[in-house]
């Protein structure tokens, strides 16, 4: 490899690589966002207590199945495959021609609330019974208790999970120009057709792929940090709590 190819070849085509960057990130982050939203709701709708007759047991039934059949079709297929279908399959069978860039964040969102759906629910269920059965004592509908009581600690413990599925999809968008979508992969590819120096124009992308990444990864773990507190609290005036031994003499309070 020549570095000063390298140092030509991003000079030359920074704009094309730049924009192939801000459009993986984009197309990353809105998906992302779609999908972690579609995992919450169905990830609520899964943990509804089945009423043991009537109609609605059958409704949700119903609802529950076609929900399992999305999330087993989405994450057992190549999102490769996924993105032909939709976008092509979509003009041919029903005459329904999508936009690039719609169709793009279509399917990286659909894909990923598969994905983040089963996360989801399995944060729920990490969550003690015995904050369902409380919230249910005062009063509050399973709604309710997944609104005020679970989701946020659900929200905290599936952030790992959550930070983890973004950077495979800022990954995963690379699969997106099959359909002409004009993400960093695109860009390149269209870079390294010009000049025919393949490894050193991939090579700029395996380097912006890292840069966000990377990036993302740092920002999300400073963000769960955040979100846990911190490790020991302080009262007013700088004195750290401690446990008081109430067998202590020293700490009886004296008459």
């Amino acid at each position: 490899m020549s570095l000063d190819w390298v140092i030509t070849i991003l000079t030359d085509n920074w704009p094309m690589f730049l924009r192939g960057a801000g459009m993986t990130l984009w197309i990353s982050v809105v998906g992302t966002l779609i999908g972690a939203a579609i995992g919450l709701i169905i990830g609520i709708i899964h943990t509804i207590p089945m009423p043991e007759r009537g109609m609605k047991k059958i409704i949700l039934k119903i609802i529950n199945g076609l929900l399992s059949a999305y999330i087993e079709f989405f994450r057992g297929t190549p999102m490769i495959v996924q993105a032909m279908v939709i976008f092509y399959g979509s003009a041919m069978a029903f005459g329904f021609d999508m936009d690039v860039f719609t169709a793009a964040i279509f399917i990286v969102s659909i894909n990923t609330g598969a994905y983040m759906a089963e996360i989801v629910r399995g944060g729920i269920i990490s969550v003690d019974k015995g904050q369902f059965e409380a919230a249910q004592a005062i009063g509050m509908n399973h709604f309710q208790t997944m609104i005020n009581v679970v989701l946020p600690q659900v929200i905290r413990n599936i952030l790992p999970a959550t930070g983890n599925q973004f950077v495979i999809n800022i990954k995963d968008t690379a699969v997106l120009s099959v359909i002409g979508v004009t993400e960093l992969f695109f860009q390149t590819r269209t870079v390294s057709g010009n000049n025919f120096r393949y490894f050193e124009s991939f090579f700029i992308a395996c380097i912006l792929y890292f840069i966000m990444t990377y990036t993302i990864t740092l920002l999300l773990r400073r963000l769960e940090r955040k979100m846990e507190g911190p490790s020991n609290y302080s009262m007013i005036g700088g004195l750290p709590m401690q446990v008081v031994n109430p067998e202590d003499p020293s700490h009886k309070i004296k008459e």
